[in-house]
């Protein structure tokens, strides 16, 4: 498989990072050119003080991380400390990062990172509020071209949503941000809560995480058994979905997925539906496509690459 350049632009949970440290741990596959944070999860100094705390702990201290932006577009900002805890990296003490953030505003990097390369070399990977991609797109209007694509996590169709009935944590927080990202024109490939739902942290699959027995698989079997309790409890479900890992999975094993081409749009006008994503699954509307939608994932070969990848580190 050719080597594809990333950027991934994230807003650390546990999740988050378990996504982009397994990206490190992949370097015949990827080329990790930088780590952007935004705020999303919780406030933008949070996720950026996880983001390099994560590095740390891989000593992955090499890739730089960028701060990007504190704030939707044009919303007040909506946080979810009520699943992840306080700091957003809850349940394993973490030291506070040495490393410093690197100097730049995330979206003025992103344009600078990808425009720099051949057309079609790099790859975004979004793990959180699509705001730092929107405001890179505005800042350049032929980045939409030059991309090889953009994978993100966000969405529902049939799941429904996990922030309101009908909307998706990622896509509601931005959903001006996520309309203007989906209406680019670049290819993208969207894996939605019909997918992420399929793929839970069950005690088996922790125990196997655990028993690499390395620093890195320790902690994140502290960080994610604390961090899927809110899934447990609401859902009734054993373990919770590790959502945003699946975006590195795909890059790295594309066969676990499966979906198609299909319109998506985002619903900005209605209070009861905002950030829901209008999937047309059937092609009712007649619109071309612009989004590969993943809907089914193995989830146990996905487990094992997950395993395998950090394991590495």
């Amino acid at each position: 498989m050719p080597r594809r350049s990333v950027i991934i632009d994230t807003d650390p949970s546990p999740d988050d990072a378990v996504a982009f440290l397994m990206a490190l741990a992949s370097p015949e596959e990827l080329d990790v050119l930088a780590i952007t944070t935004v705020a999303g999860n919780v406030p933008l100094p949070l996720t950026s003080k996880n983001a390099r705390k994560a590095l740390e702990l891989a000593k992955r201290t090499a890739t730089p991380v960028y701060a990007g932006a504190a704030a939707p577009l044009v919303r007040k900002l909506i946080t979810a400390e009520y699943v992840h805890g306080r700091t957003g990296f809850d349940g394993y003490d973490l030291p506070e990062p040495a490393m410093p953030l690197a100097e730049g505003f995330a979206p003025e990097v992103i344009v600078e990172l990808a425009m720099q390369r051949s057309p079609g070399e790099v790859t975004l990977c979004c793990l959180a509020p699509l705001t730092n991609i929107a405001l890179a797109l505005s800042k350049e209007p032929r980045l939409a071209s030059h991309l090889r694509e953009i994978v993100i996590m966000g969405g529902a169709f049939s799941e429904g949503g996990n922030i309101t009935p009908a909307a998706e944590f990622n896509i509601f927080v931005d959903p001006e941000a996520a309309a203007r990202v989906l209406g680019c024109g670049a290819p993208i490939t969207m894996i939605p809560l019909d997918c992420t739902h399929q793929a839970l942290t069950a005690p088996a699959r922790l125990d196997k995480l655990r028993a690499c027995g390395t620093p890195v698989t320790e902690a994140f079997y502290h960080l994610l058994k604390f961090n899927k309790i809110f899934d447990e409890t609401k859902y009734g479900w054993v373990g919770g979905p590790l959502h945003d890992a699946t975006v590195i999975a795909y890059l790295l094993a594309p066969g676990l997925f499966a979906g198609r081409e299909v319109h998506v749009s985002v619903e900005l006008g209605s209070a009861q539906t905002l950030g829901m994503t209008v999937v047309d699954w059937w092609s009712v509307l007649g619109k071309p496509p612009n989004v590969q939608f993943l809907r089914s994932v193995n989830a146990d070969g996905y487990f094992d690459l997950v395993i395998e990848r950090l394991a590495r580190l």
